[in-house]
């Protein structure tokens, strides 16, 4: 059967923007999990301020959940694409069924243990009396629905890995579509408010969870899913491959947490909720770049590992030229519409003049870096499609610690304002140290591919 995207055969230049345009739209669309309940939570009568605030609390925990599936399913789909190109079918089933079971008992683990901490994180992480209601009412039922978010985010990347790019994206725009419409329903119509937000979310998530696993049983896909063959050393090397997209996505939530203590304490009793506010607008409209952005990186991920593992260096090369040329482009273009038009998505939250004018200030802010941030997000994934996370994973905590001190540093000096300018900082900084890095390595791991036995890449 022929692929979908032939990743050792296709021209290059094309098959990077067949698999990285409906990632990106893909991760786009995904976006709006998050921005149209807080859009509607934020348009709720009366308590519309609060329960964003609240929301925004939970932001930390739910990208804590999402980085668990991003541990195991990128950790596992550019192995498996490496095995494809070496034309092993049957280790690439393996994979596939390993990674099928470190996902479903990750997902039992974390239901238990958030349900049993939930009411100290939230607290911990930046709640306060009067938002803690709302952020509990969100949390507790979007932690009930933990196992279609991590199944559907985690087993969809082997979907892309096997050239399906165009399912990839359907898997998201199913769960995107139904949240939109149900939304209001629950919100408004049922009078559930935050409530309502969360079982949308998580009704959408397990519609998306079962288109999945049905398409990864169906005859269409070149490795099904299956069980057996269950293995310690390569559940191992798959947590391997995982650190760097876990720690980058579980990190954010440290970031998240100690941005919302630190607006907390230096916005005082009386401006500590206004910039918590603000904080989850600016950083709503950040992952409508972030996102996207490792949509593009992510998305393309498999042509790098399968033409690695097929020793096909040429291609390696153009594809990363490629690829740096559409993250900049993308991230260009958005650094102009945020320094533009910033107000036209504030607007969508609140009219609370207060808070729309600190909120554009907020994302014109943070986005002044966003350029550079193309090349660290291509480098690092780039390193982990090869199978170099060890490096990978240097940058992205070099990123994160950075980031972390300039966030408690700053408004010590500057006040909660402050926290706002250690993400261009970073941005900046580490964009410029990633692209370095890669230009000094890149040569010398790809001359040891090229002479290296295959053997190299079996776990």
């Amino acid at each position: 059967m022929a692929r979908t995207n032939d990743l050792g055969r296709d021209p290059v230049g094309p098959l990077v923007f067949r698999l990285a345009i409906p990632s990106m739209l893909a991760q786009f669309v995904n976006v709006l999990y998050s921005i149209v309940d807080r859009m509607y939570i934020g348009n709720i009568p009366v308590i519309g301020d609060a329960a964003l605030a609240g929301a925004g609390v939970c932001g930390p925990i739910v990208t804590l959940i999402s980085s668990f599936a991003f541990l195991v399913g990128v950790g596992g789909a550019p192995l498996m694409a490496m095995s494809m190109g070496a034309g092993d079918r049957e280790r690439a089933r393996r994979i596939l069924s390993n990674c099928a079971m470190m996902l479903t008992v990750l997902a039992v683990v974390l239901t238990v243990v958030l349900l049993l901490t939930k009411d100290a994180m939230l607290m911990a992480f930046g709640a306060s009396e009067e938002t803690f209601v709302y952020a509990d009412s969100y949390l507790t039922i979007y932690v009930l629905g933990t196992a279609f978010a991590i199944l559907s985010v985690g087993l969809n990347q082997f979907i892309i890995c096997q050239g399906f790019s165009g399912i990839g994206m359907t898997t998201v725009l199913i769960g995107a579509a139904l949240n939109i419409a149900l939304d209001p329903v629950f919100i408004f119509l049922l009078g559930l408010e935050v409530r309502g937000a969360a079982i949308a979310t998580v009704i959408s998530q397990a519609a998306s969870c079962v288109f999945v696993i049905v398409f990864l049983l169906g005859k269409r896909v070149h490795v099904r899913l299956s069980f057996g063959g269950y293995s310690w050393a390569l559940m191992r090397k798959v947590l391997l491959f995982g650190l760097s997209p876990f720690i980058i996505v579980a990190t954010d939530s440290i970031l998240l947490i100690v941005l919302n203590t630190v607006l907390q304490r230096h916005g005082g009793a009386e401006m500590g909720d206004v910039y918590v506010t603000c904080a989850t607008i600016v950083q709503s409209y950040m992952q409508m770049i972030t996102m996207p952005l490792a949509g593009i990186t992510g998305g393309t991920q498999p042509i790098l590992s399968f033409n690695y593992g097929a020793k096909q260096i040429a291609r390696i090369k153009k594809a990363y030229l490629f690829i740096f040329g559409l993250c900049l482009a993308f991230t260009t273009g958005m650094f102009l519409v945020s320094q533009l038009a910033g107000g036209a998505f504030v607007g969508i939250f609140t009219q609370n003049p207060q808070q729309v004018e600190l909120s554009v200030w907020g994302i014109r802010v943070f986005t002044l870096g966003v350029i550079p941030l193309a090349l660290q997000y291509e480098v690092v994934d780039g390193f982990t499609a090869l199978g170099i996370p060890k490096l990978a994973v240097t940058l992205s905590l070099t990123r994160k610690l950075l980031y972390l001190t300039l966030t408690v540093v700053l408004p010590i000096f500057l006040g909660a304002a402050g926290a706002f300018y250690a993400e261009p900082a970073v941005d900046i900084l580490c964009g410029l140290a990633s692209i370095t890095v890669y230009a000094l390595v890149i040569g010398r791991i790809l001359r040891e591919r090229e002479i290296a036995p295959d053997e190299t890449i079996r776990a």
